[in-house]
Parts: C-alpha cells; structure tokens; sequence
C-alpha cells in the first residue's frame, strides 16, 4: 500500500504539460524517463492507454493497456523497456523508459483510445537523449527571471530506491547548505514530500526521481545546487548539479536612471576588482565601468561615462547607476569580481530602455508646434537641440538653444522656446515642404553629445489632414499632446473668395424678396384705396346743396377729411348710379348709358370734431 502511494506522487507540471517547456525532455545515455499524463475528461476514464511514437506523421504503438470492457483488464503492461500504468483513482498514466539510448531521441505522446477506434493524444513530449552525464551538459545551467518557477528533476537508480533520504543542497565556497530534504526511509514517519520555505522536494518512488521547485525567485537566489542522495555511514552523493542564475528585469524610458545595487557575502571579496560589463553573444561580457585600486579603500568611485560603479567594502555592496538612458542602453548586464584574473559572475540585469514617442502630421506651407517635456530639476539648465534623423548617420541638428546668447533662438524655419520652470521645450516649423517629413529628435545637447528626450515623425502632405498625435505601445505617460497648424496661403485664398461670394449671393437673395414684398404692399394698396372712394350714401342722394372739390394732394393737412358727393338731378330708385371706373372694370360702353357725374369735395373737420 505504501509503495502504491508513492506511485501517485506528481511531478512538476507548470500550466498544462503539452504546452509548457517540460513537453521538452532531456536525458544522458543510461538514464531513465519517466512521465506522468493527467486526464480529467470523465469520458477517457474507461478507455484504452497508450504511448505512442511519432515518425513522419506516423504513430507507432510501443505499449498499451488492455481495453477496459475485456476480461482479463489490467492497468499495467511493460514491452521491452517501456513500462505504462493506468492509475484510474488520480486520473493519471505513468510511462516509464529505462536505458535510454541516443537513438530513443524522437516525439512521443501519451494516448487514449476513443470510441471510434482513434488516439486523442493526453500528452506529447520531445525526447533528447545524449552523450554524457547530465550535470556536466548545458542542460546544468538554469536561467530565471525574479519571480518565477525552478523545476528540476533528479532520476536515480533502482539502487537508490529505499534506503537513501533525498536532499536539495546549496554549494557555497566548497561548502554545502541543505536547504529541504526528505525523511530516512528507515525511520518511522518516513515522508516522501517536504517543504521549507519557498522550496519544495519529492521524492517519487515509481519513477525513480526527485522533484525539486523552487518558487518565487529572487537575483540572490543565483548559484550552485545539488540534488544528492543522503547517508548517514557514506555522505551524500549528487544525482545532478546545477547553476541557477536569476536575473532582474528592469523596464526605463529614455533619460531616466538606473540604479542596481549587488551584494557579495565574502569579505574576502572586497580588495578584488568589482565590474559592471554588458552581455556579448553567448559568454562574452564588456566591461562598461569598473573598481581597480591595490588595497582596501571604502565607497570607492569610478566614472566613465553616464555610468557610475561604487564599492561599499563594509557592507559588501556593489552599487551601479547608470544616467541619462537611451535605447541603445537596452542589454544584459553583470555584476562581477575577479578573483585570480577569472571572473566570478554576482547577478545579472536584463535592462530595457523604451523611446518616448510622438507622430504630426501637416500640410505643404503650414506650420507644425511640437513639445517636449523633460525633468526640469535634473536638466534645466541643459542646452537642447531639434534634429533630424538620417539613414546611416549622426542626427542633424536643426537648432538648438544656447544660453550664452538667448533662449529663444531662431535658425532659419525652426524656432525653439525652452520653458525651465515647467521643463517643456516648443519647437515650431514654418513653412513646411514636403521633404520635412522624416523622424526628428528632441535631445538634450551637452558636450556636443545629443542624448533624446522624444522621437517625434512627422508626415506632410499636399491635402488638408487633421493633425493626429500617438504614441506607440513605448510611449511614455508623460508624452504632451501635439496641437498642429496646417493652413496654406492657397487655401486662406480659397475661403475667402467663397466666403465673399456667399455674401453676396445672401444679399442679392434677401434684396430682391424685399422689392418683391414691397411691390405686392403698394399694389394692395392702391386696391383698397379705390374701393374706399366709392362711397354711397342713400338718404343724401335726394339733396342737392351745393358742389365742392376735392383739395388738392399737396394739401399739408393731416388731419381727416370728408367727402361729401351732391348730384345735380335727382336719380329714380330704377336708375341705375355709376361711378368713374377704369375702362377694364366698365360692364358696358361709356357712351350707351346716360352717365351722372359727381363732383368730391374735401372738406376739413373742425377742431370739436377730432376724435
């Protein structure tokens, strides 16, 4: 019962197993591999195990288990030297390849047969089996990021099995450090697990090997460890060695800073020669700074460049800060000491510089303002320049501002204002042509180095475009917003003119509704005016007192007047009575009807009489 509990101990199996780089396999000649596949469908928990190998697209059946549905079924079968088992209560195949040899080295998976007599693939590893012990292969050095996840696999031998308590060691300076071992077979609580701190050790019997993970590692975790076998009569004995380097990762914009500090344990360390180089190619290292001075001095300086290396020999630390960034800065870098002309790696930092960014676009003959923000406490008394990049060659400056003479200068289209308080730098082009376009700099100008503080491209083109601005997946939180003038002459020309033209097709447009309204009042006018002189008034048709005429219009009377009509005869109520009419509007011939003319008088009213 104890040795079926072993069997179903797990190995380390970060994120799902074909897809994580354990689906990589490597093993020395003699070795033995040995692999789990899980199976959480319920659908494959009564079906067929397999382990296959993939050649040319074709899958050969190396081992299987019997169909569950047959009598006699059995979870576990062996051909030649691969062993597979069906562990039914876990969800679980184990596979088991023993004397690997060079030729083994191929694709395999780990299959179950589905109903219509097809694998459905549980897992798929590729197999390298080489020459050589494997603590002495490349595969002995582990590389980190801080943060992340070591899980190593010791195999041993069948020898190995029972008596021997597992251990994960960390080797200092010819010395060793049990960080986490298992318990003595032999004793009574006999564990097979065991966790210490952020590190984990098991010992999986079936397989005959020892997982180590270590989680959450840190650049201080960088070293020598040793998966070793434990013996209270004969030591311990390594089963595999590694070398674990755990590097930082550092994101920076252009012209920030970086500091780094790199501790070292020994005192003894402290007169050696302390160096800060950058990563060439797979085990070169140039140096960019470093400490030389023949006795023991404490803080001690060294500065090259924009990079500064200090030596703490009391408290053993090595601190680098590196100043104005750039994205070429962009690299690996190591601390190191040398000892005996050797170098003895400490930690290492993957630095990476991203560029500020800004994109403009604007017309042939407008204008283009651009700004640039900057740290004003740490560069404001710096000069800065506006260039423009070329293929091949140094950044051309187009400007720049020089504090001897003004702080505002003017070089042919280009101007620059150096705003200090609020560390801004305006930069405007006037009269744009279309060979403006191209990438240009904001730059930081100092002993006639130009270090870049935002990588502007600019677009100009012969149609109207709504000035844009954006910044790439590197740009900066502090990036300003870009605010473009790109009107021509030719266009101001254009608008006006239709501008104008508009103007006076309104004007034409309301002046003639005018007349036309004005034209229809008076003619209305003049209609009503006739049928008001018409005036009839049949109880004085009869009275005949006298005649009067009408005053003339040029009368300046405003006052009322009466019209008064006298006949001279007196008409019959079956005499017909006729006014002065125009000739369209006479029913019949003037000269056919007995006309009566009348004579109208204006008269004008008396004071009492107003009303």
């Amino acid at each position: 019962m104890e040795l079926r509990a072993l069997l179903l101990l797990p190995l380390c199996f970060p994120g799902h197993p074909a897809q994580t780089p354990d689906a990589k396999e490597r093993r020395s000649e003699g070795s033995t591999l040995c692999i789990q596949c899980p199976y959480t469908e319920q659908d494959h928990y009564r079906r067929q195990k397999a382990w296959l190998r993939v050649r040319d697209d074709k899958r050969e059946v190396l081992v299987e288990t019997t169909n569950p549905s047959q009598y006699p079924y059995t979870t576990r079968a062996t051909k030649g030297k691969v062993t597979i088992e069906d562990q039914h209560t876990y969800g679980t195949v184990v596979i088991t390849m023993t004397n690997l040899q060079a030729e083994d080295s191929g694709t395999y998976s780990c299959s179950s047969l589905s109903y219509n007599n097809s694998y459905v693939p549980l897992k798929t590893i590729s197999l390298n089996v080489f020459k050589g012990h494997p603590a002495q292969t490349p595969d002995a050095k582990e590389r980190r990021s801080e943060g992340s996840t070591l899980c190593i696999q010791c195999p041993y031998t069948e020898q190995d099995r029972y008596w021997r308590q597992k251990a994960w060691l960390r080797v200092r300076d010819d010395k060793r450090e049990v960080l986490v071992k298992t318990t003595n077979p032999g004793q009574y609580l006999y564990t097979t697990r065991a966790t210490k701190g952020k590190v984990t050790i098991e010992d999986n019997a079936f397989c005959r090997t020892v997982v180590i993970t270590m989680t959450n590692l840190q650049a201080e975790d960088s070293g020598t460890y040793s998966c070793a076998l434990l013996s209270n009569d004969y030591g311990y004995r390594q089963l595999k060695t590694i070398s674990l380097n755990v590097f930082k990762v550092l994101h920076r914009w252009e012209l920030d800073s970086l500091s780094v500090q790199c501790p070292y344990s020994t005192l003894g360390h402290s007169t050696e020669t302390k160096v800060w180089c950058r990563r060439q190619g797979q085990t070169g290292c140039k140096a960019a700074v470093r400490t030389d001075y023949p006795s023991t001095r404490r803080n001690s300086k060294a500065l090259e460049g924009r990079t500064l290396i200090q030596d703490d020999t009391q408290n053993r630390i090595i601190t680098i800060t590196m100043k104005k960034l750039q994205a070429q800065d962009s690299s690996m870098y190591a601390c190191e000491f040398y000892r005996r002309s050797r170098p003895t790696h400490i930690m290492e930092v993957q630095l990476s510089v991203s560029k500020r960014t800004q994109q403009y676009s604007a017309k042939e003959l407008g204008n283009v303002s651009v700004q640039c923000l900057y740290n004003a406490t740490d560069y404001g008394a710096v000069s800065k320049a506006w260039c423009k990049e070329e293929d091949g060659k140094p950044c051309t400056i187009l400007a720049y501002t020089n504090w001897s003479t003004s702080r505002t200068p003017q070089q042919g289209r280009v101007t620059m204002q150096d705003n200090t308080q609020q560390g801004i730098v305006t930069v405007t082009m006037e009269k744009l042509q279309a060979q403006d376009s191209g990438v240009y700099w904001c730059a930081l100008y100092e002993h006639n180095h130009l270090f870049r503080m935002v990588e502007v491209t600019l677009n100009i083109s012969d149609a109207l475009d709504e000035t844009t601005l954006s910044g790439t997946a590197g740009t900066s939180p502090t990036t300003l917003s870009g605010n473009t003038t790109a009107l021509s002459s030719n266009v101001n020309t254009i608008i006006l003119i239709s501008g104008v033209l508009s103007i006076l097709f309104i004007l034409a447009l309301i002046s003639s509704v005018t007349l036309c309204v004005r034209r229809r009042k008076q003619l209305k006018r003049r209609g009503t005016r006739q049928e008001e002189d018409i005036y009839e008034k049949p109880e004085d048709i009869a009275q005949l007192d006298g005649t009067e005429r009408i005053e003339g219009p040029n009368d300046d009377s405003k006052d009322l007047k009466y019209v008064t009509l006298n006949f001279k005869s007196r008409l019959s109520s079956e005499d017909p009575l006729y006014c002065n009419v125009e000739p369209s509007q006479a029913h019949r011939k003037a000269e056919d009807e007995n006309v009566e003319y009348a004579v109208i008088a204006l008269k004008q009213l008396s004071t009492n009489d107003k009303g």
